[in-house]
């Protein structure tokens, strides 16, 4: 974290910015895109969406990649132990972890609620035991918990133009269109931890299950059934991304070339795909470094018009803080 941008969001006591510190590094470490977009944003706004990424990160890392012989118990009881911790430092205001530290600071700062983070808890502890969704009605349930009260818990530090309540509903769809992209491209890698995250109905309506996909994965290959029930859920996800968009121009206006920037380059990832035929199995879909530092210079070059033209939102001081 640049002291600029611990400065510009009011955060001076050394454990809190060594704190922002550590969540910048995990985020510049494993969220290339989200990463990318976050430059976007003014100095003051950067350090709480770190903070939320690594929370975000933590979680999932807990769920999806544990050491070898680590038991579905002991995952649970790391859930356990995260949900704890994160419960008595927003009732507190404060916590030893570094990490929590910095996320209770961020949630006390912009009052979100202790609710949303419960949601995301919930989904990644339904990761330890539910290796299928048999409908659009239980991915949706999980999606929320896991993709759209992030979108939700970034919406105060971005600000909005309009209410709160009017932007949430794009907002949220934004998180969702993220993860149904994650889900498409990781398909095989999702094979690999026992989880298959395509609602099954949809599947069954082209001829696929989890055995096909599961042959597909083994062999290296993708069958013409796969393919077609995989452009039936790319257009069901761009449905999604157009039920997003105007979402940006209800953002505070120095928010908007980072969320567009985000938008743009996941939703290349469709493409992606199907320029590689849907072949998900070939290796997972990326934006070329070249194409998002392309895609990163415009919306630079916006974002900085714009906060020479409009003050960035203001960040919240907790109570008690002078």
């Amino acid at each position: 974290m640049t002291n600029r941008e611990l400065d510009a969001a009011g955060i001076h006591d050394p454990g809190l910015r060594a704190a922002y510190t550590w969540c910048r590094r995990v985020n510049a470490a494993h969220g290339r895109t989200y990463f990318l977009a976050t430059a976007m944003l003014s100095p003051a706004q950067r350090p709480a969406i770190h903070a939320l990424y690594a929370f975000a990160r933590r979680l999932d890392d807990i769920v999806d990649e544990p050491a070898p012989g680590v038991t579905p118990e002991l995952l649970e009881a790391r859930l356990a132990e995260a949900e704890s911790g994160l419960t008595a430092g927003l009732t507190s205001g404060k916590s030893a972890d570094p990490l929590l530290c910095a996320v209770i600071d961020t949630a006390v700062r912009y009052g979100i609620p202790a609710a949303y983070f419960s949601a995301f808890i919930r989904s990644m502890r339904l990761d330890l035991t539910k290796t299928d969704y048999r409908d659009r009605t239980e991915l949706d349930a999980y999606v929320h918990g896991s993709a759209e009260v992030i979108g939700l818990q970034v919406l105060p530090i971005l600000g909005t133009t309009v209410s709160f309540d009017e932007a949430a509903l794009r907002a949220a769809a934004l998180g969702k269109a993220f993860q149904l992209t994650n889900f498409l491209r990781d398909v095989a890698e999702d094979l690999d931890r026992g989880r298959v995250y395509l609602p099954a109905d949809e599947l069954a309506a082209f001829g696929v299950d989890r055995d096909l996909l599961t042959w597909c994965a083994t062999r290296g290959e993708v069958e013409a059934r796969v393919r077609r029930a995989l452009a039936d859920q790319i257009a069901t996800t761009r449905a999604v991304y157009r039920q997003a968009a105007p979402g940006v121009a209800m953002l505070h206006p120095v928010s908007r070339p980072c969320v567009a920037t985000a938008l743009t380059l996941y939703a290349r990832i469709l493409d992606r795909l199907e320029d590689q035929d849907l072949d998900v199995f070939a290796g997972r879909a990326t934006v070329s470094r070249k194409r998002r530092l392309a895609v990163a210079s415009g919306a630079l070059t916006r974002a900085l018009w714009a906060r020479r033209r409009h003050r960035p939102p203001a960040v919240p001081i907790p109570a008690g803080v002078t």
